[in-house]
């Protein structure tokens, strides 16, 4: 069954399948780390209150059956031990029917969590991992050779990502046709990493290159994907270089690392690795599972390049609440300015000129202009990611802002432990406000000099000073 499978890709399967169970484990325990705070029956958006008025139909998940606190940190939990083992080989040493049923447990469980996140699981890199995981399921295991179809499918999967991004970035932001964004792009992105400041310090005109790069790798390059070899192996190559850049210079979740994954994929040839093992014809069970993935990936695929045709493209959509075949595109605007939200607290019962307020330090966000952002990707933290956009719009704030300062307050430890430094470690503040500012990245001199990563400067108010009574009259 020649034209069913394809030996020659068993090595890129094996990175794919087995990268792709280390970015669900991560998922899953960021899930279970953070989750009390943000969804649980306490939390800031509680999952109970959204599936009230949320049907099954609209949002599948495990939790429309039930819902506690408890159970969502089983499902968490035991997805990331799961995700764990199958990153460890467990896939490959069971039959290609358990092994199928394994990664279709992956995606279920994690669809389950997905669908009841709201704002919190709101990202792009959301349905891609969906998307990527339903796939990995029809890719088989050591049993068979990849199977043709579905190595075209993630294909398909990889060019919708890039070429959705570079048109998106084409259609959008005057910046990224005259080449200039990335004069920008580096200080003002979600959260930058350790290695921003020295990205954004690059000369202009290499920051021009890099733009002009991106568009290549972004609008040409995935052509080559659907290519005779070599060239679809030397156009994969090239996305996973200009995504291990990405890596480098900042933190986008998974989102650059599932891209990469997908890449690997459409290389033929790994020196490094073993070749493929001994395999026995595909069953005819499996080719008519292949067949029929395939088949509902063509015409969910409507959607998608309808959308890419349209002048008004939109970016990371999904049109079905499987999250099967969705769109992709991202940074189609950049902002020129970093604002930052900075939540202060105190412990004074009267307020007045000489109140002292201490910061709350976020784990990934700038917050210190002394402390050098972290790297955290492919882990993701979505507080911090959020309080990114609510400093681009309140709107984005406005079911969870209160809720949060709320939790602050009474010194929640589910909250607290979602940040990097509490100012009040013994008793709660009586007051906590969220202040402004304008962020730029220091000077070499100044970085030199004063030891500085960043220099702020203070725009206004975001929230006014709220306590305990002032919530509550809100409430009321």
């Amino acid at each position: 069954m020649e034209w069913f499978t394809a030996p020659e890709y068993w090595q890129g399967r094996l990175i794919f399948q087995r990268g792709l169970a280390v970015i669900y484990a991560l998922a899953f325990l960021a899930a279970a780390l953070q989750f009390r705070a943000l969804l649980g029956e306490r939390g800031m958006l509680p999952i109970p209150r959204y599936l009230a008025r949320t049907p099954f139909r609209r949002s599948p998940s495990l939790f429309q059956l039930r819902y506690s606190d408890r159970f969502y940190a089983g499902i968490a939990w035991f997805g990331a031990v799961l995700a764990a083992a199958v990153a460890l080989g467990l896939a490959d040493l069971v039959p290609l029917w358990a092994a199928m049923a394994l990664w279709f447990a992956l995606w279920a469980l994690y669809l389950s969590i997905v669908n009841v996140g709201q704002t919190w699981y709101s990202f792009g890199w959301e349905s891609l991992l969906l998307e990527a995981g339903f796939l990995a399921i029809f890719l088989g295991n050591d049993t068979v050779a990849p199977p043709l179809l579905v190595l075209f499918a993630a294909r398909w999967l990889l060019f919708r990502v890039e070429f959705g991004a570079g048109l998106i970035k084409m259609r959008g932001d005057r910046c990224w046709r005259d080449l200039t964004c990335l004069y920008y792009h580096h200080e003002t992105q979600p959260m930058p990493g350790p290695l921003s400041w020295f990205f954004h310090h690059l000369p202009p005109p290499l920051h021009r290159v890099e733009v002009a790069a991106n568009h290549v790798a972004q609008l040409i390059v995935p052509f080559g994907l659907f290519a005779p070899q070599p060239v679809a192996s030397v156009a994969a190559v090239i996305i996973i270089v200009t995504q291990l850049w990405l890596v480098l210079s900042g933190n986008f979740a998974w989102l650059n690392w599932v891209t990469l994954l997908l890449a690997t994929t459409a290389v033929s040839a790994y020196p490094v690795l073993p070749d493929a093992p001994a395999v026995a014809e595909p069953p005819g069970w499996f080719l008519g599972a292949v067949i029929a993935f395939v088949a509902t990936v063509v015409v969910l695929s409507y959607w998608p390049v309808r959308n890419l045709l349209s002048a008004r493209q939109a970016m990371n959509a999904s049109f079905d609440p499987l999250h099967l075949v969705n769109t992709y595109g991202a940074f189609g605007s950049i902002t020129r300015v970093r604002q930052e939200i900075v939540l202060e607290g105190t412990d004074a019962t009267h307020l007045g000129p000489d109140t002292v307020w201490r910061e709350y330090e976020f784990k990934g966000k700038p917050g210190d202009p002394k402390y050098l952002p972290r790297q955290w990707a492919p882990y993701h933290l979505r507080l911090d990611w959020l309080m990114w956009f609510a400093a681009l719009s309140p709107a984005y704030a406005r079911s969870w802002a209160l809720p949060l300062v709320t939790r602050l307050l009474d010194n929640d430890p589910d909250t607290l432990r979602l940040l990097r430094h509490c100012p009040f470690p013994g008793a709660p503040p009586n007051y906590v406000r969220a202040r402004l500012y304008e962020y730029h990245f220091s000077t070499p001199a100044e970085l030199f000099r004063e030891r500085i990563w960043w220099r702020r400067t203070l725009i206004g108010e975001f929230l006014p000073p709220l306590s305990h009574p002032h919530l509550d009259r809100h409430r009321e």
